[in-house]
């Protein structure tokens, strides 16, 4: 592949994930996504696909968007202020899946490209991504499998990409008022362009391709398992977090809403339903305080399953 930023490239690539993780999330649950295009008024669009109310998925979202402008937004531009006033293309698929059973852990994935121009100046651009599990009932069965995925994607760029990208994630995904990680971690990376655009491209594809072979496995052995209203208030609560760390801290979240993204699809990856109650804490030596002894401080998953 040609070194030189391929737009095209990526946003096709982008389109195919999409069109595959739907098809296999609506084979696992047997319920159709709603499809919906949309044009973005200062330039760009997307096709948002959702499923809500399924027998597996309470909501899976899957989100493409490609957005174009003349000029970064103020707030966007305070990681890189050079970039102020260059015209700028955004793409990416970003997904969220937030199931029935509790004893299913949500997920998120994301894979995206950004490259901005000015003229007479040569273009700036990386790539940016990565997937995490967010479970209520933590089983080390099903996180080291995560984790060994995760590695598998990062392999063939070489061993210290995965510890690299992991612990990326770990500090990423976490909630600093409550001093919590919001899951068990998984990939994150962003702007990557250290290894030229063609190397970057495959490692971002690399990350998109193993989601499903990471995730699918884990729903099939939890998905029949027996849970009731302990466990449904559990995870209502749990959400919680879900939902204080999106509107607070998440990047793509912030972007999209402060270049006037469209709301309906910056904010599919909330959850149909979420509590909150004062002060509650889980009851000593019960699977939900698992959670947090044994899940949510992070830990080297692959040591654990040798």
């Amino acid at each position: 592949m040609s070194d030189r930023p391929d737009t095209e490239a990526v946003k096709q690539y982008l389109l195919g994930l999409q069109a595959r993780i739907c098809d296999a999330l609506a084979a696992e649950d047997g319920g159709v996504f709603l499809e919906d295009d949309w044009e973005r008024p200062g330039g760009g669009g997307g096709r948002t696909r959702v499923l809500e109310e399924g027998a597996l998925f309470e909501k899976a979202g899957v989100n493409f968007s490609h957005v174009h402008g003349d000029g970064l937004p103020a707030p966007a531009t305070d990681r890189r202020p050079e970039l102020a006033g260059c015209s700028f293309q955004a793409l990416g698929v970003s997904l969220v899946i937030h199931p029935r059973n509790p004893h299913v852990p949500t997920s998120h994935a994301n894979v995206r490209f950004f490259i901005a121009e000015r003229p007479g100046s040569q273009p700036v651009w990386w790539f940016g991504g990565g997937f995490d599990l967010t479970p209520c009932y933590g089983v080390v069965e099903d996180v080291i499998a995560w984790h060994r995925n995760a590695r598998e994607a990062c392999l063939p760029f070489g061993a210290e990409v995965y510890p690299r990208f992991k612990r990326w994630c770990d500090d990423y995904f976490r909630l600093p008022h409550r001093q919590e990680a919001r899951g068990v971690g998984g990939l994150f990376f962003d702007d990557l362009n250290e290894w030229g655009f063609g190397r970057c491209f495959d490692f971002t594809r690399s990350v998109g391709d193993h989601f499903l072979p990471g995730y699918l496995p884990i729903v099939r052995r939890r998905r029949d398992r027996p849970w009731g209203e302990r466990e449904r208030r559990f995870q209502l609560y749990r959400r919680g977090r879900y939902v204080e760390f999106n509107l607070v801290y998440d990047r793509g979240t912030l972007f999209g809403l402060q270049s006037g993204g469209r709301t309906e699809s910056i904010l599919m990856s909330l959850p149909p339903l979420v509590s909150w109650h004062y002060d509650w804490r889980p009851e000593p030596g019960s699977p939900e305080e698992a959670l947090y002894t044994e899940f949510l401080p992070p830990r080297d998953w692959l040591a654990a399953g040798e």
